[in-house]
C-alpha cells in the first residue's frame, strides 16, 4: 500500500505544472524573452519614449508542457529619446544623459512555444521615475533640470523654435500637438529646451490662420531650445531640429524577424491580441515624499503589480487564437512570484551601473 501511495504522488507531480528558476538572469533565453516582452511593450504605446533594457532584475519560467512556457519576469528599464511613434529598431535606442535619466521596472508575463512558433506578451505594467534631482544637482549643480509641462515658459520655447522651423521650410508647414519634455538651466540667460511633437498643417507661409483637421497624427518630433540674453534687451535666440516618423502604413524590415513572423502567424482579433498593461510615471521620489519623512512613512520605489489570478493553485486562461486549428489551447497562470521569491543567479549585469538609475 505504501508502494502504491509513493507511485501515485510521483504520478500527480509528474501532472503537475510548477514555477521553476531558468538558468538566470543573464542567460541567453531569458535576455530573447527579455527582449521580446520589452520590444512588445514599446510596440503597444502609443505615447511617450521607448524603453531600453537595463538588466533582468528577476525571471520565472513556467513549463506546461505541449504549451511551452510562460516566463514571469522583472525587467529594470530605461527611458530612451526615441519617441515611441518613430518606430525605430531598438538597437538605434540609446539611454539618456544620466541628469536626464527616467527609470523603472516592468513586470510582464511572456508565452514562447517554440515548436508552435508562438510569441505572445500576456500582460506587463511599468512603472516609471525620473532620476533623483537631489542627488544630480549635488554632482552637477549647473545640469539641466526639469520643467513643467505647463509653464509658459515652456509653450513659448516650442512655438518660437518651431517658428523657426517653419520658416526655414516655406514649402509645407507644420503645428504644435504637444509638448513631450522640457528642461531649463542658466546658459547667458534661462534657457529652455523642448521636445514636442508636430503635424502637417493645411496653412502656408502666407496665410494668416486656419484651421487643422482634428484626425490629423503627429508626423515627427522636434527638439528646440530658446535661450534669454538679459544683457540684451529683449534678445532670444532660438535653435531646432525635427525629425519626422516612418510612414505608420509601412512595416519596418529587419527589426525583428520572430516578431514578423508571430504577426503574419496570428491574424487575431485585436480585443484578444492587445496585451493587459500599462506604463506609469510618477515624480522623483524626493518630489513625493520629502528625505526627513521617508523613515517614518517609507515610499516603495516601483510599486508594480501584475497579477492575472489571486488564486495559489492558478487559473487556466484560454489562449486558442495563438494557435491554428481547432482545438482548445489553455495556459495556466500563476500569481506573479513576489519579491521574497528570487531566482538564482538574479539580478542580471545591468547595462547602466549607476546606482541612481538601478531599482533598489
Amino acid at each position: 500500500m505504501t508502494l502504491l501511495r509513493l507511485l501515485v504522488f510521483c504520478t500527480l507531480a509528474a501532472c503537475c505544472v510548477v514555477a521553476r528558476s531558468p538558468p538566470g538572469c543573464n542567460s541567453s533565453e531569458v535576455l530573447a524573452v527579455a527582449g521580446f516582452a520589452l520590444q512588445n511593450i514599446n510596440r503597444d504605446q502609443k505615447d511617450g519614449y521607448m524603453l531600453s533594457l537595463s538588466r533582468v532584475h528577476d525571471a520565472w519560467e513556467h513549463y506546461q508542457e505541449d504549451m511551452g512556457s510562460l516566463f514571469y519576469l522583472t525587467l529594470d528599464v530605461l527611458e530612451t529619446g526615441c519617441h515611441v511613434l518613430s518606430k525605430k529598431p531598438q538597437k538605434e535606442c540609446g539611454p539618456r544623459t544620466l541628469h536626464e535619466s527616467v527609470y523603472g521596472q516592468c513586470k510582464a508575463m511572456f508565452h514562447i512555444n517554440k515548436p508552435r512558433r508562438v510569441l505572445y506578451l500576456l500582460a506587463y505594467n511599468c512603472t516609471l521615475r525620473p532620476v533623483s534631482q537631489r542627488k544630480i544637482h549635488s554632482m552637477c549643480p549647473d545640469c539641466p533640470g526639469p520643467f513643467d509641462l505647463s509653464n509658459p515658459r515652456v509653450l513659448e520655447a516650442a512655438t518660437e523654435s518651431l517658428a523657426k522651423f517653419n520658416s526655414e521650410n516655406p514649402s509645407k508647414q507644420y503645428s504644435l500637438v504637444k509638448v513631450t519634455r522640457a528642461t531649463g538651466q542658466w546658459v547667458f540667460g534661462p534657457a529652455y529646451f523642448v521636445d514636442y511633437l508636430i503635424k502637417e498643417s493645411p496653412c502656408t507661409e502666407s496665410q494668416a490662420s486656419c484651421s487643422l483637421q482634428p484626425s490629423d497624427l503627429p508626423v515627427g518630433i522636434c527638439h528646440g531650445s530658446l535661450v534669454q540674453q538679459p544683457a540684451l534687451v529683449q534678445k532670444k535666440s532660438a535653435s531646432v531640429t525635427c525629425e519626422f516618423f516612418k510612414s505608420q502604413a509601412q512595416v519596418p524590415g529587419g527589426d525583428n524577424p520572430a516578431a514578423t513572423q508571430e504577426s503574419k502567424k496570428v491574424p487575431m482579433h485585436p480585443s484578444k491580441t492587445a496585451p493587459r498593461g500599462s506604463v506609469q510615471h510618477l515624480p522623483d521620489l524626493d518630489v513625493e515624499k520629502p528625505e526627513d519623512s521617508k523613515e517614518n512613512n517609507p515610499v516603495e520605489a516601483f510599486p508594480v503589480q501584475l497579477d492575472l489570478t489571486t488564486n495559489p493553485q492558478g487559473d487556466t486562461l484560454d489562449v486558442s487564437f495563438l494557435y491554428l486549428g481547432p482545438e482548445e489551447k489553455k495556459l495556466v497562470v500563476l500569481p506573479f512570484p513576489g519579491k521574497d521569491r528570487h531566482s538564482t543567479e538574479c539580478p542580471g549585469p545591468a547595462e547602466e551601473t549607476n546606482p541612481l538609475i538601478l531599482p533598489p
